[in-house]
């Protein structure tokens, strides 16, 4: 059980894990279990990476913090790979995805007003939203669990139904500055961009002059089988933001954005204490070069595949649990018919970590690394699970 010390804002499973290495976790009591959860898509890379340990390791006998008053290489390096990589011209950096995205949200407004239009103040925002926690953020996720007891939330967020541009191009008013979605869903429990989607929105901003906002906290970094997950519509977005795989498990978070929009960001309008210190670069381009080694997309596209039809096939044969599979890459959503948190506790008991999301879904979000026997493993595990639940 946990300490009466810790504040109760996290529902924790009675599990504590000792060591991992690769997709596997090892608990304090000696069961091993298949991470198909990964921290919340954050370790990218699996658990004690030789290469994410060695970088580290080295980085921490020289230099761990010295904060953005001066130059850190490291982050100019990191800068420079995701530029050469993205749409992007510009990179700032931060620790957090929520710190991401309320960078972002800042500089929307920054820029309406730099181009003297003050009043576009507002941003459209869609149903079954993520994006943070702070009071901005909240707002723009807009889930009344989340926002319950925090008196009246932040104004200037317009909400409409994810995917639906008509919706989206109704609430287009003089006063917004700014569209804000993720390209997949994932805590509104794997909702993936309907096809055309991302290409009307970008449309839809240059039309009225807004800023297209792509939150890839969760789907960025080759989450969805290419680095980023707007790669896949064909469209530069005018601001997206990462995190979570950025680290490999490391707290790393960034805006990226072209130099037409990075300009209104001058010293003293934002910042940041832990933002891309040595011991965050040092990781995140130890990720970056191993998620951009040759073939690395390739197979996490594959291998995603492969999921996605070991998925299938079991829900085909459990349609009494699983009522829809969707995701895409190596992230996926299984809409249970019975509670997901039962289905994550038998999948649990089968030694397959997996994670809850909105619309009574159980995610599955491995490290990138899995292959096919780790595929093959997580679909018998699962069968097992569903098997227990029907029996």
């Amino acid at each position: 059980m946990t300490t009466p010390a810790l504040m109760g804002t996290y529902a924790r499973t009675d599990i504590a894990f000792d060591h991992g290495e690769g997709a596997w976790l090892t608990s304090t009591d000696g069961r091993r279990f298949l991470d198909f959860g990964a921290g919340i898509a954050v370790n990218a890379l699996g658990h004690a990476h030789p290469r994410l340990v060695s970088v580290l390791r080295e980085q921490a006998g020289k230099l761990w913090h010295t904060s953005n008053l001066y130059r850190v290489p490291g982050q100019e390096r990191v800068a420079e790979r995701l530029v050469a990589h993205s749409f992007a011209d510009a990179v700032f950096f931060c620790s957090t995805g929520l710190e991401a995205n309320e960078a972002a949200l800042k500089l929307a407004r920054k820029v309406a007003h730099e181009e003297g239009q003050g009043d576009r103040v507002r941003f459209i925002v869609t149903d079954g939203a993520f994006h943070g926690r702070s009071f901005a953020t909240m707002a723009a996720t807009g889930n009344p669990k989340h926002m319950a007891g925090y008196g009246p939330m932040m104004d200037g967020f317009d909400r409409v139904p994810f995917g639906d541009l008509d919706a989206t191009r109704a609430a287009v008013t003089d006063q917004t500055c700014a569209v804000m979605i993720e390209p997949v869903q994932g805590e509104g429990g794997i909702r993936t961009a309907p096809q055309g989607y991302l290409a009307g929105l970008r449309a839809l901003c240059d039309e009225h002059g807004l800023l297209l906002i792509l939150d890839e906290v969760q789907t960025g970094i080759g989450r969805t089988g290419s680095l980023f997950a707007h790669e896949q519509a064909g469209i530069s977005p005018d601001i997206v933001t990462v995190a979570k795989g950025l680290g490999g498990g490391f707290p790393v978070g960034a805006l990226l954005t072209t130099a037409r929009w990075a300009g209104a960001f001058t010293p003293g309008s934002h910042g940041t204490t832990f933002g891309g210190n040595p011991l965050a670069m040092a990781v995140a381009e130890a990720v970056l070069d191993e998620v951009l080694a040759p073939g690395f997309l390739e197979r996490v596209d594959r291998v995603g595949a492969e999921l996605g039809e070991a998925l299938r096939r079991v829900a085909a044969d459990a349609p009494g649990v699983i009522a829809e599979v969707r995701g895409c890459g190596l992230m996926w959503g299984l809409v249970c018919r019975v509670p997901n948190g039962d289905l994550i506790a038998a999948c649990r008991d089968q030694g397959l970590l997996l994670v809850p999301a909105s619309d009574n879904v159980a995610r599955l979000l491995p490290p990138l690394i899995i292959d096919t026997p780790e595929v093959d493993a997580a679909g018998a595990m699962l069968r097992a699970a569903c098997g227990e639940l029907t029996a």
